[in-house]
């Protein structure tokens, strides 16, 4: 039986990649893309403030072909659907009917994503949905993932951790209360290395900037 195709919603950090490393061990699935979301103008991604010469050395190294969302600064939700909207239909026209997430176990986030699709042509895929969170993180750890906190939530962390490996040290260090794998938005990551890769991603790390309750590390091209 051929391989269902499949798109992979990429936000370059480590739920991504543990869930792109699903589908590519499963013989059922063919990953044809990924997909992620980038601020015009500061040319980041959407979020995670990583710069998009590093989304694309990322895409480089996994040989898949990258499909962009653009969203302006600030924008509304609104036009940010209509943004996907745009980009799924896409994907339905080049033959691919299948999206898929690195969610964990949030579900009004799950929710929303089935109601976007809905209608779409797209049916939403989970591959790590539900799987511990404690489990997750030494996965990727065990196996070999290399990951740097790019992004972290004031409110929660010492801005000092931005900027730091995700490794079994920083898992140590986090506080009580702290998702391992920041699934409720505590931080974000930037994968630079792991065995779904063909090369590392050089990455230097410059200066860290605080921006609305936020602590961005800006990641360089090493």
């Amino acid at each position: 039986m051929a391989a269902t195709p499949i798109v992979m919603v990429w936000s370059g950090g480590k739920d991504s990649a543990l869930a792109l490393a699903t589908l590519l061990a499963d013989p059922a699935w063919e990953v044809t893309g990924l997909l992620t979301t980038v601020t015009a103008e500061y040319e980041r991604i959407s979020m995670h403030g990583v710069r998009d010469v590093l989304l694309s050395a990322q895409a480089q190294s996994l040989g898949l072909p990258l499909h962009r969302v653009w969203i302006a600064p600030q924008a509304s939700n609104a036009s940010y659907e209509q943004a996907m909207a745009t980009a799924c239909a896409a994907i339905v026209a080049r033959g691919t009917a299948h999206l898929a997430f690195g969610d964990l176990y949030l579900q009004d986030i799950r929710d929303y994503r089935e109601k976007m699709l809905a209608g779409s042509g797209l049916t939403p895929v989970f591959p790590v949905w539900g799987i511990a969170t404690g489990e997750l993180a030494l996965r990727f750890i065990d196996n070999g993932f290399r990951a740097v906190l790019c992004t972290i939530d004031e409110k929660v962390l010492d801005p000092a951790i931005c900027g730091r490996d995700y490794d079994h040290a920083l898992l140590a260090d986090l506080p009580r209360g702290i998702d391992p794998c920041g699934e409720n938005g505590e931080f974000h990551t930037f994968v630079y290395d792991g065995p779904i890769f063909q090369f590392p991603i050089a990455i230097k790390r410059g200066d860290t900037v605080s921006r609305d309750g936020f602590s961005y590390v800006d990641l360089l091209p090493g």
